[in-house]
């Protein structure tokens, strides 16, 4: 037995929770007014505000109709930036349905990386329409290194896993959504490309992790603010 399963052992029993029991279920609020205004709406109002949010954070947004158009979306995108055409992808078998190992102009291999690599492709839990947040968890086929050490992180948000706040976004965890089978080990809530203004106060992108974030946005929403598919 390790320290860890010693010390997560003992908040079981404390908790009187028996070993192998799922995590508990998601709190219920009993004052909905806590949530914001922009984290709530229909779904089409919510992939709005996610896009209008995430562009505030300088995350750039490609939108496809379906998933096999991604490979195809994100080799465009490289080459209008002027951005290398290979990157490493997610090893999870999710990844398989993007068209990604046979996009034209597009070189990819899935594997985890150790800093040599300058972009990387990765799955997302959730889009979070508050603060045009992405969430992403790390398991077998998710390394956490791939969204940080790259200078280009892509991440692959789909609409119907945008969601209106922190706590929609936990529920997904808590129920697993596409990626893993178990309560991941990490959880990270990642908002814009990263920044520091720890040296002279000076704003500087790219210090802790990538100058660049791209969203993929798979899928249309029926019913936008006019009526139509946004």
């Amino acid at each position: 037995m390790t320290a860890r399963d010693d010390i997560l052992g003992r908040i079981r029993t404390a908790l009187n929770r028996p070993e192998g029991a799922g995590p508990p279920p998601a709190p219920e609020y009993a004052n909905q007014s806590l949530i914001p205004a922009r984290a709530q709406g229909t779904p089409a109002e919510l992939t709005e505000r996610f896009i209008a949010m995430a562009t505030e954070v300088d995350i750039s947004i490609d939108r496809v109709a379906g998933a096999g158009g991604v490979g195809t979306a994100i080799a465009a995108w490289l080459s209008a930036e002027g951005l290398p055409d290979r990157a490493v992808v997610s090893p999870h078998p999710v990844m398989d349905a993007y068209g990604l190992d046979d996009a034209p102009g597009l070189t990819t291999h899935r594997d985890t990386t150790r800093g040599d690599d300058l972009v990387s492709i990765t799955p997302t839990i959730a889009g979070i329409a508050e603060t045009g947040s992405i969430m992403v968890t790390t398991g077998p086929g998710t390394p956490y290194t791939l969204n940080f050490l790259p200078e280009t992180h892509i991440a692959i948000v789909h609409v119907d896993h945008i969601v209106g706040g922190y706590e929609d976004a936990w529920a997904r965890v808590r129920s697993n959504g596409e990626i893993g089978t178990a309560l991941p080990r990490t959880v990270t809530m990642i908002t814009g490309p990263s920044r520091s203004s720890d040296i002279e106060r000076e704003v500087t992108v790219g210090v802790h992790g990538p100058k660049r974030l791209h969203i993929v946005l798979v899928g249309d929403i029926e019913g936008g603010a006019d009526g139509k598919k946004i």
